[in-house]
């Protein structure tokens, strides 16, 4: 019936020559043509769409890439409601569905053919991930704060022109609509990360309790390849975390962010468990360094950097370098507190975190939260951000946003009158079971969208307790983990990549990255590995004449596999699936 077709975001035709979109929700008659031949994208009325053309509904236009076999469109095909930020709807994309605009692909030859294929599996890779949000009538890239400081006119704008460019991660897919503004209503900014919504009610009084984080597109990748920042002073797995609270028409807001430690540091996988992290010996990392902060800054206000890295160990100059780098910048905007969250909480002590709380309390309390009451009026802004970090920016960096969000939440909900004088969150065990759950949910999205597995540690997110099944999983996903960062993660990387622009499929270029000649060393190696190790097992298991004959079959195959062994690793590096597309760092 009519009810089912409005239901629909937009309905899109597809005739051999077109793509026709067209926004059922605002009455409006017109719609997009896009030329599956000359790729030209115009407005045009309804009654322009031919009968014969195929429809079937959709819910907004991701964009379009092209590839070897020219041009696609990518549309959003499913999609789930997250909830409503002050009455209006949120939703996550769930599924997509990428058109060619050629009809055929005669005209590519089979390594043609087979790169394209590459490069769709490595977009539906990316669209795989969970975590992609958009809303049609809400301006997500931007916090409460940024949104209550700005002009008439920037209300007046698109959300695609309005939007925070390092929020939105079809930017690049939607470079040719962001050109011709009277179709921008037709372009959705789509954000990549976290939201979660819950009505929670405490002594009986009803608020909204949000959780969103905003993952950066610029430096964006996968755990290993992509650390530190680049020379625009970009940090990798740069997150911005917005906790938001609406009671009675006042909203609260505070926020925090992470990022990868920001120098010029690499730690490329190579077969260890752990690589060891390598700081660039040729650069100026105060270059970088500069950038990174005054952008910050700009964006926040005055800076505390929590750095939780192991003080000890491979991880030690990292910090040595980061704490030396803030006071040479002598900026009195950016202060640094270490924590050494491996060694304070070794043993599951787990309490000792309030060490850190106690230092940091000061701070917050001069930084304090975005307020705006039921009128509209800005009570308080929020003066300064704590920015912190670990290796990953990932299991440790969570635990401690959490805290120190709890805390912002005590102050906020006391203020607004929802928490009794002397009444503490942790006491309020509905909510704390809610709350502590979102921010483990945080946690696992973060971890699956930079490491690929879920977070470590969320057991404690979620009960306050360390727990010996937590430690259990975190040693599968750390196994998972180790799989991925030297198996798959550079076709991850590669695909990132390509989704953000990075790279660009040049149509003509005879010799495609993706074809990079493997030596005859990473066949037989870990052939001969394996044979070796089976015969050493085999020699073990069919004892021979005499326990020395055994003895001496056995150590002859065990050094043969040990050895081979050895030499694998000492060539880590190009045993690992590294990235083909975009050369990530600074070398030496």
């Amino acid at each position: 019936g009519v009810f089912a077709v409005y239901s629909y975001r937009s309905l899109l035709h597809t005739t051999p020559e077109k793509f026709y979109v067209e926004a059922c929700d605002d009455g409006a008659d017109d719609v997009l043509a896009i030329d599956r031949v000359s790729t030209e994208v115009t407005l045009t009325v309804k009654k322009d769409v031919p009968p014969s053309a195929v429809t079937r509904p959709i819910f907004g236009i991701l964009g379009t890439i092209r590839l070897v076999a020219g041009t696609y469109l990518i549309v959003i095909t499913k999609k789930k409601k997250v909830g409503e930020i002050f009455s209006h709807a949120i939703w996550k994309a769930t599924d997509f569905d990428i058109l060619s605009y050629k009809k055929t692909m005669l005209h590519l030859t089979d390594i043609q053919l087979q790169d394209n294929k590459v490069f769709l599996s490595m977009l539906n890779h990316v669209l795989s991930v969970d975590g992609f949000y958009f809303s049609t009538t809400y301006d997500l890239t931007h916090t409460l704060q940024r949104l209550a400081n700005t002009s008439p006119e920037f209300q007046e704008m698109s959300l695609l022109e309005r939007a925070d460019p390092r929020f939105v991660w079809n930017g690049h897919l939607l470079r040719e609509f962001i050109a011709q503004p009277e179709i921008h209503r037709f372009a959705t900014p789509v954000m990549h990360g976290f939201i979660t919504m819950h009505s929670c009610s405490i002594n009986g009084k009803c608020f909204d309790w949000l959780l969103i984080s905003r993952r950066s597109c610029f430096r964006a990748g996968v755990r290993y390849y992509v650390r530190g920042i680049d020379s625009e002073g970009h940090a990798a797995n740069f997150v911005e975390t917005e906790q938001i609270v609406h009671y009675k028409g006042s909203k609260a807001s505070f926020v925090q962010t992470r990022g990868s430690i920001p120098f010029f540091w690499s730690q490329r996988p190579n077969l260890k468990y752990k690589p060891k992290p390598q700081i660039s010996k040729s650069v100026n990392h105060m270059d970088g360094f500069q950038r990174h902060f005054d952008s910050q800054i700009i964006s926040y206000g005055k800076q505390m950097i929590v750095n939780l890295v192991n003080q000890k160990g491979s991880e030690k100059p990292l910090e040595q370098t980061f704490s030396k780098m803030v006071n040479s910048m002598a900026n009195g905007m950016v202060r640094y507190v270490a924590f050494d969250f491996h060694k304070e909480c070794s043993r599951m002590r787990w309490d000792r975190l309030q060490i850190l709380m106690d230092q940091l309390a000061d701070q917050q309390d001069e930084f304090s939260y975005f307020l705006v009451d039921s009128e509209g009026k800005i009570v308080t802004q929020q003066e300064g951000t704590f920015r912190s970090n670990c290796m990953d920016c990932l299991d440790r960096t969570n635990v401690i946003q959490s805290l120190l969000a709890r805390r912002s939440l005590q102050a906020q909900l006391q203020r607004l009158g929802v928490l009794h004088v002397g009444q503490r969150i942790e006491e309020q065990a509905d909510f704390e079971k809610i709350y502590k759950n979102a921010w483990a949910d945080n946690a696992n999205a973060c971890a699956k969208q930079y490491a690929g597995t879920g977070a470590l540690k969320t057991d404690y997110t979620r009960t306050g307790k360390r727990t010996q099944w937590g430690l259990i999983m975190d040693g599968w996903n750390s196994l998972i983990r180790y799989y991925k960062n030297n198996f798959s993660d550079g076709f991850r990387q590669d695909a990132i990549d390509l989704f953000l622009g990075n790279y660009s499929v040049d149509e003509v270029e005879p010799a495609s990255p993706l074809h990079v000649k493997k030596d005859w060393k990473f066949l037989a190696l870990p052939i001969i590995m394996v044979v070796a190790f089976s015969m050493c097992i085999i020699c073990l298991l069919m004892a021979g004449d005499t326990w020395t004959e055994t003895l001496a079959y056995v150590l002859f195959w065990g050094s043969a596999s040990f050895g081979t062994f050895a030499i694998i690793l000492y060539n880590g590096k190009d045993f690992v699936d590294a990235p083909k597309l975009v050369q990530k760092e600074k070398m030496d």
